[in-house]
Parts: C-alpha cells; sequence; structure tokens
C-alpha cells in the first residue's frame, strides 16, 4: 500500500502545514480520497466551538473495519495484520494475516448479532491484552456497536461507574488475565460490578487463564461456545453495517477534575482519517515494518497506534500481553530481537524504569532491526531521550516525542520521524492541521517565541472528540469554556525560538501518572470514602519513574485509633477497590488541617508547592483561615 500523503521532507512539511492552514477543507477532502468510503461527504466540515459543535464528511457513509481489513485482502491478505507475543516468553506467539483476522472479526461480529448486538448499542470490553480483545473492538465497529474498552487495572466500582454512564447492556471479558507474575480475575471483577448494573443483557466470555469463574445462566456465555454456533450457521461472512461519518465509533472513559469519569466520544470518519494520517507520517511508516507499540488497548494510545491507525495502512501490529520487566528486564529488546521490529513506540515511565536495570538487560541483544522510536503518554525527560537515543537506538535511531490526548484521538505536536528535527524534551511541531495557540490566564494570545503560557487549538481537526457521552455541557465545560472560541488542552506549554513546543505539565486538576490520566478529585472522593479520614487534598509531585506521583495530605478522626503505618495500607486498599491500583498514593502525609482561606477553598497550590519540596516561597499565607497549618503541614512533609 502506498501513501502519497506521506510528508518526506522538511520542506515539504512546511509546505503541506501551510496549506492544510490555510485552506484547510480543501486539504482533509484530499486526504480523505484515500480511503474506502461507501458514500462520498456533501461538506468537508461544519464547526463552532461555543456550542461546541464539530462535524467532518458531513452526509459521507464507511465502516471503518472495511478500510482496516477488507481492502487489504486482495493484494496484502497474506501479510500479518497482527502479532502477538505472550506475558510468558515460553508459550507460543500467535501471527494473524489480514486474511485470518478479517475472518475472525467477521466471525465474532456474527456472534454479537446472535447475542442481540444492533447498530448503537455500547458495549463494554473488559479483557487482557490477547488477539481476542482487537478482534473484539474491530467486530464491535464491524456491527455498528459502540465499544467502550475499560483497562483491565480498574475496579469494579470504576467499571460499574462507566457502565451506568454508558448503559452499556453488553459485556465481552476474559475468565482471567497474565500480567507479569499477577493472574488477573477480570470475570469476577465484572461479576462485583454487575451487583449494581441489572441492566447488562449479556456477558461474553473468552478463556485465557483458566480460573474457575462464575458463570450465571441466561445472562454469561463463553466465546468458544458462541464461536462454534457461527461454526454451524456455515458462511461467516458478516457485512459491514453502513455508519454515518459523525456515528459515534466509541467512547473513551477519561479522569476529570470532577471525581466523574467523563465518556471521550470519538466518530467513525474523522478519526479513522485522523488516525491513519498521523500513524504514516509520525512514525514515517514504510510497508513491511514492524510495528510495536507498548500501550494496553485500554488507553487510547493502543485504540489508535495498535488497532486503528496501523491496521488502517495495511501495517503489521505488534501487541503484547505482559509487562517490560518480566520474567526479566530485557523483555522488550528480547521482544525487538525475536520479531525484528522496525518501530518502538512506548512510554516515559517503561523508560525511566529500565534505566536502573543497567547494562546487564542488554546482553545478547542485538536491536539492529529498529529504525524509530517514540514516546507517549507524558514529556520525556532530557535524560531519558538520551539514554533511550544511545542504548536502544544506537544513536542512529530518530526519536518521534508525540503529544496528545484521549480527547484528540491521535498526535498533534510531533516530529516525523527523520523527516522533521527532534530536540530533547521537545514534542516540537504541529501536525499539518493542528493550529496551537498559548494563552495567558485571561485568554490573550501570547505571540512570539521564547515565550510560554498555557496550550490551546483554536481549529478543528478530524480527530477530535465531539462531545463528552451523555452530557454535552460538561464537554463544554470542560475544553471550551476557559478561554473563548479556543479549544483548551489543559497543558502549560513553553514555545522556544525555533517555535518547537514543549509540554511543561497539567494546569488543571489532572495530574499524568505513568501516562495515565488521574483526576485529583476522583483520588479524594476514594480516600474521603474510607470511615476513618475526616478530609483529603491530592495535589502532583515530580516522581523519578512515574513522571509524576500522587501525594496525599489526609485529615484522620481523632476518635479512632492511630497506628499510621496501618492507616495508610488501608487508604491504598479503599484507593484500590474504589478506582484501581493505578490510582493508589505514592505518599500520604497524616495532617491536623488544611490551608483554607476564609471561603472554605482548600490552597492546592501550597501543597503542591510542598510537595515538591518548596518550603519558602510558598506566596502570601496571611489571607488563610489557619496559616500556622502551613508550618505543620512542612515540618512533617514526607
Amino acid at each position: 500500500m502506498s501513501y502519497p500523503y506521506q510528508i518526506k521532507s522538511l520542506e515539504q512539511y512546511h509546505e503541506v502545514y501551510k496549506k492544510s492552514v490555510e485552506q484547510p477543507e480543501a486539504f482533509w477532502d484530499n486526504i480523505a480520497q484515500n480511503f474506502l468510503w461507501k458514500k462520498k461527504w456533501d461538506k468537508v466540515l461544519e464547526w463552532n466551538f461555543k456550542e461546541p459543535k464539530i462535524q467532518w464528511f458531513q452526509g459521507a457513509t464507511l465502516n471503518i473495519t472495511e478500510n482496516c481489513l477488507d481492502r487489504h485482502l486482495e493484494k496484502n491478505g497474506d501479510t500479518p495484520a497482527l502479532i502477538w507475543e505472550p506475558n510468558d516468553p515460553e508459550e507460543h506467539h500467535r501471527v494473524l494475516t489480514y486474511k485470518e483476522l478479517h475472518f475472525k472479526v467477521m466471525q465474532f461480529a456474527n456472534v454479537l448479532k446472535n447475542n442481540g448486538v444492533k447498530k448503537g448499542d455500547r458495549v463494554c470490553i473488559y479483557m487482557g491484552m490477547i488477539p481476542e480483545l482487537a478482534i473484539a473492538v474491530l467486530a464491535c465497529a464491524r456491527v455498528g456497536a459502540i465499544h467502550s474498552v475499560i483497562f483491565g487495572g480498574f475496579s469494579a466500582q470504576s467499571i460499574a461507574d462507566r457502565l451506568q454512564d454508558a448503559q452499556a447492556e453488553f459485556i465481552i471479558t476474559c475468565d482471567g488475565a497474565f500480567r507479569g507474575n499477577k493472574d488477573i480475575p477480570l470475570k469476577g471483577v465484572i461479576d462485583d460490578a454487575l451487583i449494581a448494573c441489572k441492566f447488562v443483557k449479556r456477558v461474553i466470555v473468552c478463556t485465557r487463564t483458566r480460573t474457575p469463574v462464575s458463570m450465571i445462566k441466561g445472562r454469561d456465555v463463553w466465546w468458544e461456545d458462541e464461536i462454534k454456533k457461527v461454526e454451524t450457521q456455515g458462511n461467516p461472512f458478516c457485512p459491514a453495517e453502513e455508519m454515518s461519518a459523525e456515528d459515534i465509533l466509541f467512547i473513551l472513559y477519561t479522569s476529570g477534575s470532577t471525581g466523574k469519569p467523563k465518556g471521550v466520544v470519538h466518530t467513525c470518519g474523522g478519526y479513522m482519517v485522523w488516525a491513519n494520517y498521523t500513524f504514516v507520517n509520525v512514525f514515517q511508516y514504510q510497508p513491511g515494518e514492524i510495528h510495536f507499540c507498548t500501550a494496553d488497548i485500554g488507553w487510547i494510545t493502543g485504540h489508535t497506534y495498535i488497532v486503528y491507525g496501523p491496521l488502517s495502512a495495511g501495517a503489521t501490529s505488534l501487541m503484547f500481553e505482559g509487562i517490560p520487566t518480566y520474567p526479566d528486564a530485557g523483555r522488550f529488546w528480547e521482544i525487538t530481537d525475536k520479531y525484528k521490529v522496525d518501530i518502538l513506540y512506548t512510554a516515559p515511565t517503561a523508560i525511566r524504569s529500565l534505566m536502573g536495570f543497567g547494562k546487564s538487560q542488554f546482553i545478547g541483544k542485538h536491536l539492529s532491526s529498529l529504525k524509530k522510536l517514540g514516546t507517549v503518554g507524558e514529556p520525556i525527560n532530557e535524560e531519558a531521550w538520551q539514554w533511550y537515543f544511545k542504548n536502544v537506538g544506537k544513536e542512529k535511531c530518530p526519536i518521534v516525542d508525540t503529544w496528545w490526548q484521549t480527547e484528540t484521538g491521535a498526535t498533534l505536536i510531533s516530529n516525523m520521524a527523520g523527516v522533521t528535527p527532534a530536540k530533547p524534551s521537545y514534542a516540537t511541531l504541529p501536525m499539518p492541521g493542528v493550529q496551537p495557540v498559548l494563552v495567558d490566564e485571561a485568554g490573550k494570545e501570547i505571540v512570539g517565541n521564547n515565550v510560554s503560557g498555557n496550550l490551546c487549538i483554536k481549529f478543528p481537526w478530524p480527530g477530535m472528540l465531539r462531545t463528552t457521552y451523555g452530557d454535552h455541557e460538561r464537554c463544554r465545560q470542560t475544553y471550551f469554556s476557559t478561554y473563548e472560541n479556543l479549544y483548551f488542552t489543559g497543558d502549560g506549554c513553553l514555545r522556544d525560538a525555533d517555535g518547537n513546543y514543549r509540554i511543561t505539565g497539567r494546569v488543571d486538576d489532572v495530574l499524568n501518572v505513568s501516562g495515565h490520566r488521574i483526576g485529583t478529585a476522583e483520588v479524594e472522593n476514594a480516600i474521603n470514602m474510607h470511615n476513618g479520614v475526616v478530609e483529603s487534598a491530592v495535589v502532583g509531585y515530580p516522581h523519578d519513574i512515574k513522571g509524576q506521583g500522587i501525594y496525599a495530605y489526609v485529615i484522620f478522626s481523632t476518635e479512632m485509633k492511630h497506628d499510621e503505618d496501618l492507616m495508610r495500607k488501608d487508604i491504598l486498599q479503599t484507593v484500590s477497590r474504589i478506582i484501581g491500583a493505578i490510582a493508589k498514593p505514592d505518599k500520604i502525609q497524616f495532617v491536623s488541617g488544611l490551608p483554607k482561606t476564609r471561603s472554605g477553598k482548600i490552597m492546592r497550590r501550597i501543597l503542591r508547592k510542598i510537595a515538591e519540596g518548596e518550603t519558602e516561597n510558598l506566596g502570601d499565607t496571611t489571607t488563610l483561615l489557619d496559616p500556622n497549618v502551613v508550618e505543620e503541614i512542612k515540618k512533617g512533609k514526607i
């Protein structure tokens, strides 16, 4: 498959970027011609950021799975589409060609239909990183059902919240999942979640770990049994449902600054074009290359750069069930050599954790197949960038530092591998079609270079979110109300002398822990559920491995006995039960009070500075209700 829209030089980038900004509709009209549509669009774009209302390729119809599977069958049917590496290196890996993946997706699409799934139904997917997860995602898209994948680390309560919000009546899960030396009881967690979700009609369970599970008659069915039923029906062909470009493809829940997760909505047409365009250009993908994205499909990175981006481009996508340090810290490098990986795309957190294992992890590993490296999830610090460049890329592989969000669908700012210059710790230049601006607190644009401010985008791109599911006002409030006629990213940003962008971190009450977005209010709500907690405040602080750690200040009831170590463990257990282990605080400091204004607002700015180790320049504390609290907190800092 050739990519006529692939940018090949810095000069071409500037030329293409200029066109994308000056004539955006003509530009995207031209790009979209490279895809399979059932009906072409009447209008490329209609938008305003006030409501907000964003519509791309109006009037067009398509099915994304025809672009990811059917159109590759004739010429590339025998090309590997998915390579799966299991958690245990002794277990046999699996390779699915485009023909085989197409067959399995149609087969499971028929399973969904047999179980009553229709166009527009919401299907929750809670699975480990096995090929059946990708098959389930694509089968939902095939029949026009809206998939909502939930990361396997979330708790029963978190799943119930998401099921209720989406009113998802169908669930696809596994008996369990392998992750490093752990077995995760996925079906058991789903069973706990369903106590509060009686509206769920069907749970389809795929066998992976052979963990004993409870199967409820009339509700729960085995994946394998349902496949056998389809096989007895004969021809497994399942026509692709005709979808409008603006029909919902998926909902993906992300943490917000309030406790309730919000369902970010992406639609069929624009997301497809954007996922493909960024994949082909950022990674400079060439047919035949093996693309290894180490993310979980439960996050947006996995949606876009394991499933939809690579498959729509006819690429070979490698998915990995395990973790980078199991059975030892050389696992990524072993996989890279085993499959002759060309492109490795991972998180700064993984890189920083591997840095601590020294040179021994590379013994016997060649890494000679690698051509391009990438990072995602959070800004990468210069030390980690240099380590990655020297030890993994052998100083010959360009590193793309991609900045984007669940809400943006795919990369917004990044260098293009070997085409536009890299600068350590900088995402560098915007993708064509992306118009970033920096603004001050009042919303006034900060022009010129060598400046910093809050990062906003002033014009829509095809892959941007359309709404938050079932609550459009929340979408408007969160992303479009802070600054007039701008999409607010929630990130601070610096623009250097050459116009390169460097993301400096969140400016709202959302933490970025190991590339996962976690709302401070969400963690506080979970901590406050513990019956001994009176009040809590959560902030982020610099963490050597995760980038940002979670620091919790907790007021504990004086009426309860105080064994601080046990209290900390109890609180961590509570947070794990309510949200999941990913949201557990790294540090818990018990305090007698919190710095509050006279109106009762917690001054998180002060708490953040103390957590960061800054105890002198805390600003004016005289306006606080009790300034003495600050001194006590400073003395007790962990």
